[in-house]
């Protein structure tokens, strides 16, 4: 599979979504069902990296996926030096809600491209609306080092998974 170098906004009529397989069920059911319906009700927003050629329907395959959504998280979850200089209500930030890459396109760098692409999405967002940091919930614990790379640090166990952040003020020094 050859892909576009273009994230776009997911649309069921130009994406087949059904022929999307990452090899983990919750994200394959996500991008299949659940996507198109919290970004029609306004909850989330998912970018697709589509293939370069259709399918015979005319719909081109996805090669990778994220979705992002503002969220939340307690000031107490997070480390003292930090959580010490924050308000005691909770405190805004951005969650990359799911990230994929389908198989075929497993080897090729993309989750390094995907995730990046999603950091300077939401860092764009942050020049209008301010968040403290990117936290993401990882559905297995073979998803942490692939985070904690990228300097995601660990928060503890949120919505029934690990939970890492990455502060606003580090994606800057990225140069994200």
């Amino acid at each position: 599979m050859t892909w576009t170098r273009t994230f776009e906004e997911l649309d069921t009529g130009l994406h087949h979504r059904e022929s999307f397989d990452c090899g983990e069920a919750p994200l394959n059911e996500f991008i299949r069902i659940k996507a198109a319906r919290h970004m029609k009700v306004g909850v989330s927003r998912t970018m697709v990296l589509p293939a370069n050629e259709p399918r015979g329907d005319g719909k081109r395959p996805i090669a990778a996926f994220y979705t992002i959504a503002p969220s939340s998280v307690e000031r107490e979850r997070l480390p003292e030096t930090m959580a010490k200089r924050l308000p005691r209500y909770p405190v805004p930030v951005f969650l990359i809600a799911q990230l994929a890459v389908d198989r075929k396109a497993h080897g090729h760098g993309l989750g390094k491209v995907t995730l990046v692409r999603a950091l300077h999405h939401l860092w764009s967002i942050n020049d209008h609306l301010r968040a403290f940091a990117v936290v993401v919930d990882c559905l297995t614990e073979s998803a942490r080092p692939f985070y904690a790379k990228y300097g995601f640090l660990d928060m503890g166990v949120r919505n029934g998974h690990l939970g890492m952040f990455i502060p606003m003020k580090q994606l800057a020094g990225l140069g994200v």
